[in-house]
This record gives C-alpha cells, sequence and structure tokens, in this order.
C-alpha cells in the first residue's frame, strides 16, 4: 500500500509501498477514503518524541481517519466489514501505525460508525481536534455568563472548542486573523496578536480579565496570556507552556485520546447541524508533507484533510 511514512530512525518522511496492517485482537482495518492532519503529526518522527515513546520502523504518519471497514479482528462487534466509520489510533507505545495510508489499523476503541450525514473528510477531521478541545473545555468548566479566553483559536481544536464554549453560554474571547470565521463559530470577541500582546488587549475589554484561558499556542511561559486571566482563574493548555506553578491559577495540562465513547455523541452533535467541522483545505496524499509543514509554520486556519483514492 501506498504511505507516508519514516522508513528508518533519522530519516525523512516519505511516500512509498509498505505492506498493509494485518489485523490482530481488538483492531480494526479500514480502507482509508480520508485522514485529517493534526500537530501531533509533525512531531512523531522527531528525535524528542522518539526519547519519549518508543518507535518500530516503518512508522507511518497520521492519527484520524474514516474510510470503509476492511477486517475486524477477534473480540470486535461493533462494527463489520463494509461499514463507514471513523477514528483515531491512539497514543499506545510502540509509535507504529498510522493513517495516512490506503490502509490503516485502529484500535476498536477508537473506532465508531460515521454518521450519515457527515462526509468521510468531515469525520476525518474530527477525532482528535473534538476530543482535546472537549477536554479543555471540560477542564476549565465555565460557567454562564463567565468569560474565557482562547489562545490559538484558529486550528482545528480551536475551532471546537470556541463552538463548545459559545454552547455553554460563555462569552468566548478568541484569537486569530480570521476574524469573520471565528465570529461565526460563536466568539464575541476576536483579537490578533499582529496588534499587540494579547493580554493587553484583552484587559482593554474586559479590565477585571477573564475567567479562564483555553491555551492552544506557546513554547514558552511568555508566549501565554496568562496576565488575562483573573486571580484565582483557570487555564487548560495544550501546548507545551504554561508550567504548572503558575501564581494564583490552576493550571490543567491536557493530555487526551479520542476514544469512540467521545468522538461518537460529538459526530453525532455535527451531523445533526450543532456543530460545525472546519475544513480549511484539501489535498491529495502526495501533497500531506506539503500540508503538514504549513501547520508546522502555523499557517493553517481549521482542518487540513488528505483524501485518498476509494
Amino acid at each position: 500500500m501506498r504511505a507516508l511514512h519514516i522508513p528508518a530512525a533519522g530519516e525523512k518522511p516519505q511516500l512509498g509501498e509498505i505492506p498493509v496492517p494485518a489485523v490482530t485482537d481488538g483492531t480494526v482495518l479500514i480502507r482509508v477514503r480520508a485522514a485529517g492532519l493534526n500537530p501531533m503529526d509533525n512531531a512523531i518522527g522527531t528525535e524528542f518524541l522518539a526519547r519519549m515513546m518508543p518507535h518500530e520502523y516503518p512508522v507511518v504518519l497520521g492519527r484520524d481517519a474514516a474510510g470503509v471497514v476492511e477486517a475486524v479482528g477477534a473480540g470486535v462487534t461493533h462494527v463489520r466489514p463494509g461499514d463507514e466509520v471513523f477514528g483515531h489510533i491512539l497514543r499506545t507505545p510502540p509509535i507504529h501505525a498510522g493513517t495516512l495510508a490506503e490502509f490503516a489499523l485502529l484500535p476498536a476503541a477508537s473506532v465508531v460508525l460515521k454518521p450519515a450525514g457527515l462526509s468521510f473528510v468531515q469525520a476525518a477531521a474530527l477525532p482528535l481536534a473534538a476530543a482535546a478541545a472537549s477536554a479543555a473545555v471540560d477542564a476549565v468548566d465555565p460557567q454562564p455568563g463567565q468569560t474565557v479566553l482562547v489562545s490559538g483559536a484558529s486550528g482545528g481544536v480551536g475551532s471546537f472548542a470556541v463552538q463548545f464554549l459559545a454552547a455553554r453560554g460563555v462569552t468566548v474571547v478568541a484569537t486569530g486573523a480570521d476574524t469573520a470565521r471565528l465570529s461565526d463559530l460563536g466568539a464575541t470577541t476576536v483579537l490578533d496578536r499582529a496588534a499587540g500582546p494579547i493580554a493587553d488587549q484583552v484587559l482593554a475589554a474586559y479590565p477585571d480579565g477573564v475567567d479562564a484561558l483555553v491555551n492552544l499556542f506557546g513554547r514558552t511561559d511568555a508566549d501565554v496570556p496568562l496576565a488575562a486571566v483573573r486571580r484565582g482563574g483557570v487555564v487548560a493548555t495544550l501546548a507545551l507552556a504554561p508550567g504548572p506553578d503558575t501564581d494564583g491559577l490552576t493550571v490543567h495540562k491536557i493530555m487526551t485520546d479520542a476514544r469512540g465513547d467521545i468522538t461518537g455523541p460529538i459526530a453525532a452533535r455535527a451531523a445533526a447541524g450543532e456543530l460545525a467541522i472546519a475544513v480549511e483545505s484539501v489535498v491529495p496524499l502526495d501533497q500531506a508533507t506539503d500540508a503538514l509543514a504549513a501547520i508546522a509554520a502555523g499557517r493553517a486556519k481549521g482542518k487540513t484533510v488528505v483524501t485518498l483514492d476509494s
């Protein structure tokens, strides 16, 4: 099968032929129709992640996918060959399987029947971004009438987080250059980093500060607008920063896997028209490397999805 993979440690990803993975107990083999890209895909082949988790080469890139069930392993009863499904490769060692391939082997716990109201592209864009956004919003536990800042709202996770917060009756302040799109998703105020420090812009509009921060941007504490959060407020971060010892604030580091019990209900809401799945671009497999580079450079807004021939 064709797959975007890393042949060996230290090598660059390449598009080429590798064997179709074999079904094992508790897994589902799907013929991939679409695969969603995530920032994590750029980290898969890095030395940093290789030190944290063992890698088994060749390593196929990609974590999210939608497609048609080809075969199921022993113990899998909720889906069967021919079903249209979507799912995610959970973060369990070793790093090996991926979805940027003609076939992908997914853990059954992450595989869900695709609602008829969603396309393969929409379903592939959903798992990790939606699950991460849901976990972050649950961590800050906002109450109706509160104000929450989403820093780095333009990407896939931010697009879902803005909608989840707005649905809870929260005033959403989002950062991003795509004002119209974020406003349509439910943001009350959209701030652009190009206009100056985000914390200063927030405090100019909300002098008492925001009640919580969903942080999706930043490698150092200086990147994170903590000064915009009132004392006693809550921070949920998916980025490397801030650190856990933030004076006067409660900080939650979010690590999530897109299990089916999380993504299934979200997909049902999207199919019912209650949530928008913000797909920015759709590219073929031979353009996946360029699309990942755009994500790494921070140029992506919404989700990028790779399509494969049926």
